[in-house]
């Protein structure tokens, strides 16, 4: 596998899933694989489970390790072609990208959407620069548009949680005081839709997401009826999409906290969040530590799903 950007690069979904389980029953059963070769993980953005799972990764895997904080520990890097350099960014991806290249093995890159220019965000200008110009195989720790080590770590989780062949799972949109990005609910859509679960997205309206990351999804506005006999409720903001509003923050609604109430109505879900969470303004303090609430699995699948495409790069180089 040389890059890992989307739903589409890890193939067969079983067959990653099992993988998936192969590396957990032994984490270590691999490290021969990372000898003598280097990741090197690039943050633009701030990061925790993301961090700590995908360097615990590639340690199982016998790997070295380097971080390099952008903005922080480093040169400004300016993303845009065509520009006068005059400002505070002192070096060029276009340069500093092969650079890193040259010190590495692999590269993980965490960069989110700027969520001011929708088309900006949408063509992944900046992974898609690492993965043409670094020489080395590129995975995302989190870009624009998708977050796909959480959401192959939320497939993980679910089969190992589920309790009958196709489970309903059901994506909800949650208050949030911010504006995020759509990154983690397009992934988790992009992924769901892969599978042959009963898979319904409820949000309240003026929030729909990109159309090719809905796909065949069912979308209630009635989140209420969205929970009714649910296996499994995820629970996440995001801001608006669509034009003229991409971006911004059209509601902080709170009756779309999930709570014990609407719990209720479902089939004795569990419930998922991808974390950091706002408590009772996602979810209910009840709600997250109720023993039907699986956020500490499912991040610690993080590491999973990151040592499986980790691994999977090694094997091809």
């Amino acid at each position: 596998m040389k890059k890992f950007t989307c739903a589409q690069d890890i193939g067969p979904w079983r067959e990653a899933v099992k993988e998936a389980l192969d590396v957990k029953a032994d984490k270590f059963a691999f490290t021969e694989l990372g000898r003598n070769r280097t990741l090197l993980m690039i943050f633009f953005n701030s990061s925790l489970r993301t961090r700590l799972s995908t360097q615990k990764a590639a340690m199982n895997l016998g790997m070295n390790v380097m971080v390099l904080d952008v903005n922080q520990g480093a040169w400004k890097l300016e993303t845009e072609r065509g520009v006068v350099m005059d400002g505070d960014k002192a070096e060029h991806l276009l340069e500093a990208i092969p650079v890193m290249g040259s010190y590495c093995d692999i590269i993980g890159v965490r960069s989110f959407a700027g969520l001011k220019d929708k088309k900006e965000d949408y063509e992944e200008r900046v992974i898609e620069q690492f993965i043409r110009y670094s020489g080395r195989p590129v995975f995302s720790m989190e870009a624009a548009t998708r977050h796909p080590l959480q959401s192959f770590a939320d497939l993980i989780t679910i089969e190992e949680f589920k309790t009958k062949p196709r489970p309903k799972v059901v994506l909800t949109w949650a208050p949030h005081p911010r504006a995020l990005p759509q990154a983690v609910p397009n992934s988790f859509c992009e992924w769901m839709n892969l599978t042959d679960y009963d898979f319904v997205i409820t949000h309240p309206h003026g929030y729909e997401l990109a159309p090719e990351f809905v796909g065949g999804a069912k979308v209630e506005y009635d989140q209420r009826k969205a929970f009714e006999g649910a296996d499994f409720i995820y629970a996440k903001n995001w801001s608006a999409y669509a034009d003229p509003n991409y971006g911004k923050v059209l509601s902080a609604d709170m009756s779309w906290t999930v709570d014990a109430d609407k719990m209720q109505l479902t089939d004795n879900a569990f419930f998922m969040h991808c974390l950091p969470v706002r408590r009772n303004m996602i979810v209910t303090d009840d709600v997250i530590e109720s023993p039907r609430s699986i956020v500490i699995p499912e991040a610690a699948n993080r590491e999973i799903s990151a040592q499986t495409v980790i691994k999977r790069m090694l094997e091809a180089l």
